[in-house]
């Protein structure tokens, strides 16, 4: 039989930390060396780590990011690898005019590395240009199909959106032979893109009658979170293969590469793949590969289990802030405590990503906060054991309202008050931020940002907006599904049943300015995600006066969401 046995390594780089990441790189090849693989695989552009952006610009980071590689390459020993990296070429040889670092052309590019030596690169094909992605500003399109092969084995190597294509490089390398397609990847995670993302290769697999192994980026990088989730799938669309979500291993399984060929002597097999221009395609034999490992015990794959939709936003978020705090240089957090449900979350949320000592909460009540508000913020913070300060805001308001009381004749109370309330507690987030180094989280929730329900310099200010991208009704989600993991609940019952409030005038509810959650979350869903119309959603069942006034409420606070 066969065997090709592959490691992927599913890896947690920093964006211009080059010795970093190849210190990382190195102890993943180690391992996969331990593990007798035949191959190891590691994500898209690790040396530089992803998205590089505008440090690509500079002539000495892309420099160094080669010799970055030449370090990797000669501890690759005994095996063959295959690493992101910026490669670089002559600006003759590209075919349209792109931002360049010096005279040379950029690739974002897959180094293919056997026994010490730089046998090969594979530059990626097509170059994504939307959402998150902007790769057509810095790389040119590759032009050449390396296929490597391997102990008798033939690989073919993609990096991400090339194998998202049906007619894409992938379909020429199986055309021409490829046996197992190793695929690289810096893949962002959104609800339910790993069951997506699952489907389409295994339409690959089956379209090429090829084994399909997808090694993908984890950790947080600014506002982006890669989630893991590497995948191996047989020449069927089976998933054999499968690591964990949001956290870095090395995922190592043995290949059955012979039913691959058996598979392609069916009749008709073979001649589905034909029919596809192969001149591009250079073949590149590494030699000496396995040799020392021929009595190796067979590997089980190991297939983990795919988290459910609350669970994985729960660990993206949480391996986000620990990322996005510690790849900032920072320590502690620092999160103003409400009572509420929304600073709630996001506090468990930062004690797991960092540690109960690295969180300090402050609870700073002022004239309408309620009693209930304060039991649950001591409850709470018991419950997580985290350090809390109180310190209240009605003095310095009494104050800004005598300041302003010459200004302010004969008008009556408005959101001006309460608006002040919330930069008062974000001026004193941020001077601890500034006398201690605390990072500060802010809470506010999708549903809020959306529509404006917020404050700029206020409730807005600080590091990270941990919640952002969360609806309000998912955020009851999150706090369940953090309830139920530990022996005991750390959000109390009352926080989860309390009707919210921002509680900065007698009485005050979220419903007495907004739509119930329940209708608000759907129709933004709708507005914002979905790029439907009023009337689209009108006839999804809405109300239409409800869903004109979510609309304009969106438009209208566009400003506060560019701050």
């Amino acid at each position: 039989m066969r065997i090709l046995r592959i490691a992927m390594a599913q890896m947690n780089p920093t964006v211009g930390d080059l010795t970093g990441n190849v210190n990382r790189i190195l102890g993943w090849l180690r391992e996969a060396q331990k593990a007798k693989a035949d191959l190891v695989a590691f994500p898209e552009l690790v040396i530089t780590g992803y998205p590089p952006e505008d440090l690509l610009l500079q002539s000495q980071f892309v420099t160094d990011n080669l010799r970055a590689l030449d370090e990797i390459t000669q501890a690759c020993r005994g095996m063959a690898a295959v690493v992101g990296y910026v490669g670089q070429g002559d600006q003759s040889d590209a075919h349209r005019s792109i931002v360049s670092a010096g005279q040379h052309a950029l690739y974002n590019a897959a180094a293919l590395i056997a026994n010490c030596r730089l046998v090969g690169s594979y530059q990626k094909f097509h170059l994504p240009n939307y959402g998150v992605f902007d790769e057509s500003r810095y790389f040119h399109p590759g032009r050449r199909l390396p296929l490597l092969i391997v102990n008798g084995t033939t690989v073919g190597v993609t990096i991400c959106e090339d194998i998202w294509l049906p007619e894409g490089p992938a379909r020429v390398q199986a055309a021409a032979g490829a046996e197992v397609i190793v695929n690289i990847n810096a893949s962002p995670f959104h609800v339910g893109k790993g069951r997506f993302r699952e489907q389409m290769l295994a339409a690959r697999a089956r379209a090429n009658g090829v084994i399909v192994t997808y090694t993908n980026m984890v950790g947080g990088q600014d506002e982006l979170v890669f989630d893991g989730n590497s995948l191996i799938l047989d020449h069927s669309g089976n998933v054999i293969a499968r690591s964990h979500a949001f956290r870095e291993e090395l995922l190592v399984a043995d290949l059955d590469v012979e039913a691959v060929s058996r598979s392609r002597r069916i009749p008709g097999r073979k001649a589905a793949l034909r029919g596809r221009a192969v001149s591009v395609v250079e073949r590149l034999v590494v030699n000496g590969i396995g040799r020392k490992k021929k009595k190796r015990t067979r590997i089980a794959p190991r297939l983990a289990e795919p988290l459910d939709e609350i669970e994985e936003v729960y660990r993206a978020l949480v391996l986000a802030v620990k990322d996005y705090v510690q790849k900032n240089g920072f320590t502690r957090a620092v999160i103003g405590l409400s009572g509420g449900i929304d600073s709630a979350v996001t506090a468990a949320i930062a004690v797991d990503a960092l540690g109960a000592k690295q969180v300090f909460g402050v609870f700073m009540p002022s004239p309408y906060t309620s009693h209930e508000s304060e039991e649950d913020v001591a409850e709470l913070v018991r419950c997580l054991g985290i350090d809390v300060n109180t310190i209240p805001i009605t003095p310095t308001f009494e104050a800004y309202r005598q300041s302003l009381a010459p200004s302010f004749v004969g008008c009556s109370e408005d959101a001006t008050e309460e608006n002040l309330q919330a930069r008062i507690r974000g001026n004193i987030l941020m001077a601890l931020s500034n006398k201690f180094g605390h990072l500060v989280l802010t809470t506010g929730n999708k549903s809020e940002l959306s529509v404006g329900y917020s404050t700029l310099y206020g409730d807005m200010a600080g590091g990270l907006a941990v919640i952002k991208d969360v609806p309000k009704t998912m955020v009851y989600g999150l706090a369940r599904f953090r309830n139920e993991l530990g022996p005991s609940p750390v959000i109390p019952k009352r926080i989860l049943d309390r009707p919210p409030t921002a509680e900065l005038r007698p009485n005050q509810k979220d419903e007495d300015s907004l739509p119930p959650y329940a209708v608000l979350d759907p129709i933004l869903r709708a507005y914002v995600e979905e790029d439907r119309s009023l009337d689209e959603i009108v006839a999804a069942g809405f109300d239409r006066e409800t869903v004109a006034r979510v609309v304009r409420m969106v438009d209208r606070s566009e400003f506060k969401r560019r701050q």
